[in-house]
């Protein structure tokens, strides 16, 4: 085949690139809108959230039977890179619900409380995952939050940070430590709600980038959580932490190649109609190489995020592949929206052109969920082992 413009950016299956397409009308007709209002006034519009959990896209992964939609993570990774390319941070709502709530509830939870919680999650619930505290970023598991044994349940105490859709979440996955003197091993994972007392949502961060999607602080002040929350074993928390920031970024792989393909093409677009010199700077060679680079880069940056998607839905293990899928499509995404950027000139630089939010919203996938120097360290610690 010589048409390049008919080829698939990577081959799919044919209920993938349906869904694909599917995904992408709505990003166009449903996200691209609000993009503007949303980021002005650094918060979702509250009328896309149903939209999500119409279209299924909300619990992508969850079987039929819990009201989800029954897919794979595959169609997870499209949707988040499908929307990131019209706005991350619309995204990052997808994301975090689908890779960071709903795998551990399907992974550890019981029958009783995916019963309960699961047919909620995809039908009207936005969930939130609480681990990070301001004394435990990298360090995760030094974290203080405390769960106190209590007739009937227990007793959460402590203040989590960089919650991610904490604003929206009336359900909350919360690590707390129920024995400090077992180190990390006392860590526990608990199913907390909103409307428990004792608990509430703090300080709404001010941020640089996907400043659409919340990011918040809870506050837990004696949160009373029944037993029939503990989500997994007493104990567990530490490995049901692990596995799912693992499948976490391949989301944010995911996010980072989507927001970096959204700034790409709009910077082909641009240097096709900006003249300078008398030519259009497309014809220029120094910028078609400039380019030609970075989207080979792109798409290495996408096999390897869907490489390690493929592996994770065919049952391995991919602490070391999603490390190095999250890792590169970070770094591929700063330097995609940084050159967009330089190519719009100083009209890149404004408000007016869309490169510039591409540009601000690439920085947070060197940070989230594993910053890029501890993905380095997963990476090393599996090639030394």
């Amino acid at each position: 085949m010589n048409d390049t413009a008919a080829r698939p950016l990577s081959i799919l299956t044919e209920e993938e690139s349906a869904f694909r397409e599917a995904v992408a009308a709505f990003a166009e007709g449903e996200v691209r809108p609000r993009v503007a209002a949303m980021e002005a006034a650094a918060k979702l519009d509250p009328d896309l959230i149903p939209k999500y959990f119409e279209m299924g896209l909300m619990g992508i992964q969850v079987p039929e039977e819990f009201g989800g939609a029954g897919g794979s993570l595959m169609m997870t990774t499209i949707a988040v890179e499908e929307i990131s390319k019209v706005d991350a941070a619309a995204a990052i709502m997808v994301d975090v619900q689908n890779t960071l709530v709903l795998y551990p509830m399907l992974r550890y939870a019981n029958a009783a409380q995916k019963a309960r919680f699961l047919p909620r999650l995809c039908t009207d619930t936005v969930g939130a995952y609480a681990l990070s505290e301001a004394g435990s970023g990298s360090d995760a598991f030094g974290l203080a939050t405390r769960a106190e044994k209590v007739e009937g349940g227990w007793s959460l105490t402590g203040r989590k940070l960089w919650i991610t859709n904490g604003a929206e979440a009336d359900l909350f996955v919360v690590f707390a430590n129920a024995d400090p003197s077992k180190g990390y091993k006392g860590i526990t994972a608990f199913i907390v709600e909103r409307s428990m007392p004792g608990f509430a949502v703090g300080k709404k961060e001010d941020k640089l980038g996907i400043r659409a999607s919340s990011t918040c602080e809870l506050i837990l002040d004696g949160v009373c959580v029944p037993d029939e929350n503990v989500l997994g074993s007493v104990g567990s928390g530490y490995k049901i932490a692990i596995e799912t920031l693992n499948e976490g970024r391949i989301g944010i792989g995911a996010q980072m190649i989507g927001n970096a393909q959204g700034a790409l093409t709009a910077a082909v677009g641009y240097v096709k109609e900006r003249r300078q010199f008398g030519k259009a700077l497309a014809e220029f060679q120094g910028i078609q190489f400039q380019m030609a680079q970075v989207a080979t880069e792109l798409e290495a940056a996408r096999l390897m995020v869907y490489n390690a998607t493929r592996l994770k839905d065919a049952g391995y293990d991919i602490a070391r592949e999603g490390a190095m899928a999250k890792l590169y499509a970070s770094q591929v995404c700063e330097r995609v929206t940084s050159l967009a950027v330089e190519l719009f000139g100083g009209a890149g630089y404004t408000k007016d052109y869309p490169v510039e939010k591409f540009y601000r919203d690439a920085k947070i996938g060197a940070i989230y969920e594993g910053t890029s120097n501890m993905q380095l360290h997963t990476i090393a610690k599996a090639l030394l082992k």
